[in-house]
């Protein structure tokens, strides 16, 4: 089963980059993340001693996993020192024909995450709630009811006790109120991790509820402009529809996510290649003149809980840099995901480090993303693709790219 989601779990000139096997690959570089018409070009020179080498890894990786699973588009973007280069490949829907671009607009399912815990730190760092909040406080229907005592924590950091992946199958809006009272839990608060939809979803929607506001509008209409992600949503507006591209399911039926229960928050936003290394940058140091807002994006990569070689943060996975592959897989694999992992609680919770690799996998019924970056590197990369393909093989695209930009 997939991770994360709802079924499971730049204008300008370009280059070309051509794969053995005759595929094109577009190239293009940027400094400091934007993609605008005046480009420095003494650190563009300065990215292009690298982009050899750089090239040759992605290219080989694009051509790896589009021949495999038969992937239509990939979006990849890699940034280091504060530059940005993008790899588009493939295109945004077979039936028009639309290339993929940095700025086609893919959904990142689980990847989601990440932005539900920024909003919630914001929120935390600006007083209008604090993580060891009782659910009850925000959620006055469950009162009398164990997960009336957990905390915003225990739902962030899925220790709960054990709510489940995806609600019931058929379950309608209205009955997630009694879902959610009538829960029962398999395990004390803080004692195990079981990754799930429902507990950080609530989350978000416990968020909202301390902020007085619908989820969706506090994302769309504050957080996502706050940041500069101008292609990032929830719901995405007319005028851009037409970049938003087609998933493709397993028989190459052209797919798009299904709305479901606390789909905003835990799965269900969208965005492109170009907004998403803006976003790790972000995550990294870059761009963010506020000192609240800067705080609480920090505040997300703080440590929480040892789950084997993974410390849980909100939203992002982290490990040791330098990561041994096996470890990386370990942590984004199905029995990460699928089962209740024991979770040791880190006192007092680890504050954010710079030699860690922090990474989040996403994927809804037609897409598969994956975000990895080392902060201590200055050095991230985007793989965004229209096909929900196996993470593994996103884990060690990523790996090999990482790995390229070191070199």
């Amino acid at each position: 089963m997939p991770h994360g989601s709802e079924a499971d779990v730049s204008d300008g000139s370009t280059q070309g980059t051509t794969t053995a096997g005759g595929t094109l690959i577009t190239r293009r570089s940027v400094v400091n993340g934007l993609a605008g018409a005046a480009v420095v070009a003494p650190a563009a020179r300065a990215l292009a001693q690298v982009s050899p080498a750089m090239d040759a890894v992605v290219a080989e990786s694009i051509r790896q996993i589009a021949a495999k699973h038969r992937i239509p588009g990939l979006a990849i973007a890699v940034t280091v020192g504060g530059q940005v280069q993008f790899y588009n490949h493939g295109v945004a829907s077979t039936q028009s024909g639309a290339p993929v671009t940095q700025e086609t607009i893919f959904e990142i399912g689980s990847v989601s995450k990440t932005f539900t815990a920024t909003l919630a730190s914001y929120l935390q760092v600006t007083r209008r709630l604090a993580l060891d909040d009782k659910v009850q406080r925000y959620m006055p229907e469950v009162a009398g009811s164990p997960l009336a005592e957990r905390s915003l924590l225990d739902l962030a950091t899925y220790t709960a006790g054990g709510l489940p992946l995806q609600f019931p199958k058929g379950l309608a809006s209205a009955g997630m109120m009694t879902f959610y009272k009538d829960w029962r839990p398999q395990a004390k608060p803080g004692h195990q991790r079981l990754y799930s939809n429902t507990s950080i979803g609530l989350f978000g929607f416990l968020a909202a509820r301390a902020a007085g506001q619908p989820f969706e509008n506090l994302m769309d209409n504050t957080l996502f402009p706050a940041l500069g992600l101008k292609s990032t949503s929830i719901t995405i507006p007319a005028a851009s529809l037409a970049a938003y591209a087609y998933g493709y399911a397993k028989d190459d039926r052209p797919v798009r996510v299904t709305p479901g229960i606390l789909d905003a928050e835990a799965y269900g936003v969208k965005s492109t290649s170009a907004d998403m290394i803006r976003f790790v940058q972000i995550q990294m140091g870059a761009f963010v003149t506020d000192p609240t807002m800067a705080s609480a994006v920090k505040a997300t990569r703080t440590g929480y809980y040892r789950v084997g070689g993974m410390v849980q943060g909100l939203g992002w996975e982290m490990y040791d840099d330098p990561a041994p592959l096996d470890t990386l897989l370990a942590g984004n694999s199905p029995d990460m995901v699928l089962k209740p992992n024991p979770a040791v609680a880190i006192v007092p919770p680890q504050a954010p480090r710079t030699d860690v690799l922090v990474n989040k996998t996403g994927s809804t019924n037609g897409f598969g993303a994956y975000v990895a970056f080392v902060p201590a590197r200055r050095a991230g990369v985007v793989i965004l693709a229209n096909r929900n393909f196996a993470i593994d093989d996103r884990v060690r695209a990523a790996y090999r790219i990482l790995s390229a930009l070191d070199g």
